[in-house]
């Protein structure tokens, strides 16, 4: 049991051009409510030379890169440009789209998305209550019937769903995915437990503890930073270790979320946390969470481990 120094799949970051406009909330004019605060240092173009440069102290072998909320009538553009991204610097190795599942023809859009050889799943965040004390009665969504029934498309064309959201809205999740088995979910940064007190811990704790009992359901830990807060293996280690109890070291996948995670941390602050955080792990879990999980669950070629 030694510090994991082997192959790493990113397993969620961005790839971004501001100055092209596709993305509104990175505009120079632009400041949405964002949980991190003041976004502005990442409103920069951010392309693989940049993330293998902020990872250099690792082995990075691969990478999956997510949607930007990329302009709404256009999902399928971002993913042509991706096909861009890669034929210029070889990254990254798979990605995930954006759909908006209520709309009326997004079979259509799901079928296009399918077609590129890049794409893996699709992601649209279903939206969440202001605070766990505020989410009583609230609904997102996962529980609209239109909605759902976009979701239940993703099956027929063989994409799996990313799913952002706060933990205080999983019951939702779980009420919807149990009736679809047939579809691969991936949880993105860990449920979001941004509340460090010990009740909203402990709701975090029940909810994820709950999501976790369905065994199509994935989870990455990623995207755990608090605003002022330091970004250490000490601060962060219960929620990681919880994390990874409660899936099974064959369930998670480690991931940066850059450059948004910037605004918390370095990248090696991050990986060099999961790496403190796992020294007492078996490599064969240290391998899955850094690299074998990913690859599985995006369905990436088994050789880049062996590079």
């Amino acid at each position: 049991m030694t510090a994991y120094d082997g192959p790493i799949v990113d397993a969620h970051h961005h790839f971004w051009e501001p100055r092209l406009g596709f993305q509104p909330w990175l505009r120079p004019e632009a400041a949405i409510p964002f949980r991190y605060g003041d976004y502005s240092s990442i409103k920069r173009d951010y392309l693989p030379p940049d993330l293998l440069a902020d990872a250099a102290e690792f082995d990075i072998v691969g990478t999956v890169t997510m949607e930007t909320e990329w302009l709404e009538d256009d999902p399928v553009g971002e993913m042509v440009y991706m096909e861009g991204i890669v034929e210029r610097y070889g990254l990254p190795t798979a990605c995930v789209a954006h759909a908006v599942l209520q709309d009326e023809g997004v079979e259509e859009v799901l079928a296009e998305l399918a077609s590129h050889e890049l794409v893996r799943a699709v992601r649209q965040k279903p939206g969440q209550a202001a605070s766990a004390g505020e989410s009583q009665g609230h609904t997102s969504l996962l529980s609209d019937p239109d909605w759902q029934r976009g979701f239940a498309a993703l099956a027929g064309v063989g994409l799996d769903f990313e799913l952002q959201t706060a933990w205080w809205q999983f019951d939702e999740a779980i009420a919807l995915f149990e009736r679809h088995p047939d579809i691969a979910v991936t949880i993105n940064h860990t449920g979001l437990p941004s509340d460090r007190t010990p009740d909203g811990l402990a709701g975090w704790r029940r909810a994820v503890g709950s999501i976790a009992a369905l065994p199509h359901v994935n989870l990455k830990i990623s995207g755990i930073g608090v605003p002022g807060m330091a970004w250490t293996s000490a601060n962060q280690r219960h929620v990681v270790e919880f994390a990874a109890e409660a899936f099974g070291p064959e369930r998670i996948m480690f991931a940066s979320n850059f450059p948004v995670d910037s605004l918390t941390a370095t990248y090696a602050e991050i990986y060099g946390g999961f790496v403190e955080i796992t020294d007492g792990w078996s490599r064969v879990d240290q391998e899955a969470a850094f690299a074998r999980n990913a690859v599985r669950v995006y369905r990436l070629p088994e050789g880049i481990l062996e590079k």
